[in-house]
């Protein structure tokens, strides 16, 4: 295992980290670390969502973030007409530093893409996403074009796809395909825009009222994939939590960080541990605890929204959790208490790292708060991972 293998921080900052690390220079490696850290954590990221009136905008907009009903505190207006008059910033309900904008309609007939970016600010957005419940007709194609132009990136989003599909399954109920009418979708709106002078249009096929159809994960891994490392992250983890896929993804995301906050932990001032030999950050362990529940959806309130959109009783997913902290108010006095139930772990598991990660191995074995820090994260993130994907299955299953 490469000690620095972090794809989000940067190649210049890898190289001033194992500089200090070679030196010895714990405090200085640390400093850089956290504020690489903090860097990457608080990188805004703003989603511009746009098309013509009805086209599902501000129900895009509140299913991105998680919600499933419009009456919700906080959701976006949706509505059969046009209710988005001007640009509004929905931020995420767990990710403040993440918003969706849901932009004006552009379906005026005397609609100028130049003057509609200008309007809206163009260059507050990292991507837009344009929206279109039918086929794309000539504004969504200008607006593409003027984006384009302006070195941004765009994606086009067929929403609606459900109905369709349930309108053809009544007409051709002998016939009926789902897969072959999602193909002529795709291809349809492919061909016209085409048509229309975008080159190698990407399609993506959407039901905003059930996002874990149809191409959601073909567009997430789309947008991972495009987006600049640093904000690649909290895209990752500002996903709803409606398939394995992104549950793993997200793991996999906070893994990452686990070395790093480690190193940051055995460099900053340590706060001691009652009855141990052992030094750790305990705010650190707090906070990415706290961050993990967050993320993976096991929060009271994210946890009671996952429940009533299945129809589930709460307390029926809370069941299948395993992890006795899961459910736990997350602060100071419990991990301490973790601490020092998991002191012989976490000591033992300093020979691990001091044989497998290069660099820190032979500072891990004399900075125990390393070790400390690096064990009861990736033991927490496995355990709530596993347990996210637990309540996520119960969610999904079907009444015997």
């Amino acid at each position: 295992m490469d000690s620095l293998d972090c794809e989000i921080i940067s190649e210049e900052e890898v190289q001033e980290i194992r500089d200090a690390l070679e030196d010895g220079d714990l405090c200085k490696a640390g400093e850089k670390l956290s504020e690489s850290l903090n860097e990457i954590e608080n990188a805004p990221l703003n989603i511009a969502v746009t098309g013509e009136s009805g086209s599902g905008k501000s129900t895009y907009v509140n299913a991105i973030r998680g919600i499933h009903d419009d009456d919700e505190e906080g959701a976006a207006k949706t509505g059969v007409t046009e209710t988005t008059m001007e640009p509004i910033a929905y931020p995420h309900l767990q990710f403040n530093n993440v918003k969706i904008w849901d932009l004006p309609g552009i379906g005026s007939p005397n609609f100028k893409p130049g003057d509609y970016l200008k309007a809206v600010e163009f260059s507050r957005y990292d991507f837009f996403i344009i929206m279109s419940s039918e086929r794309f007709r000539h504004n969504d194609m200008e607006l593409a074009k003027e984006i384009k132009s302006m070195g941004k990136k765009f994606y086009f989003v067929r929403s609606k796809v459900d109905s369709d599909v349930h309108a053809s399954q009544k007409r051709r109920k002998k016939s009926f395909n789902e897969q072959n009418i999602l193909n002529e979708i795709r291809d349809n709106c492919t061909q016209n825009l085409r048509k229309g002078g975008i080159e190698d249009p990407q399609v993506f096929l959407l039901s905003c009222l059930d996002l874990d159809k149809y191409d959601f994960n073909e567009m997430q891994e789309t947008l991972e994939r495009e987006l600049p490392n640093h904000k690649k992250h909290i895209f990752m983890l500002c996903l709803p939590n409606i398939s394995l896929p992104i549950l793993e993804k997200k793991r996999k995301a906070l893994k990452k960080n686990i070395w790093i906050l480690s190193v940051v932990s055995c460099g900053v001032a340590a706060i001691p541990v009652p009855g141990l030999s052992v030094a750790c950050d305990v705010s650190i362990l707090v906070k990415e605890m706290i961050k993990y529940r967050n993320a993976f959806g096991l929060n009271h309130s994210s946890l009671e929204t996952l429940a009533n959109r299945f129809g589930k009783d709460v307390n029926e997913l809370k069941s299948v959790i395993k992890s006795p902290i899961v459910l736990k108010e997350i602060n100071k006095e419990l991990v301490v208490t973790l601490l020092s139930r998991g002191a012989i772990g976490s000591l033992m598991f300093v020979e691990y790292l001091a044989s497998n990660i290069p660099v820190v191995g032979t500072v891990a074995a004399g900075g125990i708060s390393f070790a400390t820090t690096y064990w009861m994260l990736s033991r927490f993130l496995k355990d709530i991972a596993e347990d996210a994907m637990r309540v996520l299955k119960k969610a999904i299953e079907s009444p015997v």
